[in-house]
């Protein structure tokens, strides 16, 4: 039997957001498609790791969020690359976490890079002018600058008030990093449930969706399962 070949993609472009934080742009080959909110597998090295993917199936690249962890395999690997360089990509995406058509309301709660598949399911309905669906995003962070995509999920809340609502929270508001944050403070996971509540979100028409830090899933499994919502996870947590 043939060993299968996993194809290379080139990396266009990396954005830093800050010293752990950075995104990179993915040339998109012209037979590959994905579902919004799935991930893609990536290599260097023989080494590989699933990365959500925050573009939308009409762009032409494959954006990624991603967070670097100085004891990991992979991210100290994608870190040293720069525009030009090669990766493999495996040729088919994969998961499972996109977006339930049966429910109305979508109430998307992330930590840092787990907003990525939501950013993706967001750009391709509005992209598509799908009506039938409300988004109410929550974004946590411990911190300003680990929030990327804000001011884009900002502007959707402004131009798309009855689609889109988004709520940005941090965690350790008091600290010097985050002086001038006039926002939400608070874990993602506690501020949720008064917000639902104020939203007239009910059971039968909400789906929760949870992606990023393996507690803050845990606790809005077991608060919010008991009253009845369906919650669903992505987790890619650290590598």
């Amino acid at each position: 039997m043939k060993k299968r070949i996993i194809p290379f993609v080139e990396i266009k472009k990396k954005v830093q957001i800050n010293e752990e934080l950075f995104l990179i742009f993915i040339s998109k080959p012209t037979d590959f498609s994905f579902k919004p909110g799935q991930y893609v597998t990536l290599g260097i090295n023989g080494i590989e790791r699933a990365y959500s993917v925050v573009s939308a199936p009409y762009e032409d690249v494959i954006e990624i969020f991603v967070e670097f962890v100085p004891v990991g395999e992979m991210t100290p690997l994608l870190v040293k690359t720069e525009p030009g360089d090669k990766i493999t990509m495996r040729p088919r995406a994969k998961g499972l976490f996109t977006l339930n058509s049966k429910f109305q309301n979508h109430v998307m709660v992330g930590t840092v890079t787990g907003i990525a598949p939501y950013v993706s399911i967001i750009r391709d309905t509005l992209h598509n002018n799908i009506v039938d669906n409300k988004f109410f995003v929550f974004q946590g962070a411990s911190y300003i600058d680990e929030f990327a995509y804000d001011k884009e999920l900002a502007e959707y809340a402004v131009r798309f008030p009855e689609f889109v609502k988004y709520f940005p929270t941090i965690s350790r508001s008091k600290e010097k990093r985050n002086i001038g944050w006039k926002g939400i403070q608070g874990r993602v996971n506690d501020i949720l449930g008064s917000h639902v509540e104020e939203l007239n979100l009910f059971p039968d028409s909400t789906l929760i969706y949870t992606c990023g830090h393996p507690g803050m899933i845990e606790d809005v499994k077991s608060k919010f399962s008991k009253q009845g919502y369906k919650v669903t996870e992505e987790r890619f947590w650290k590598e």
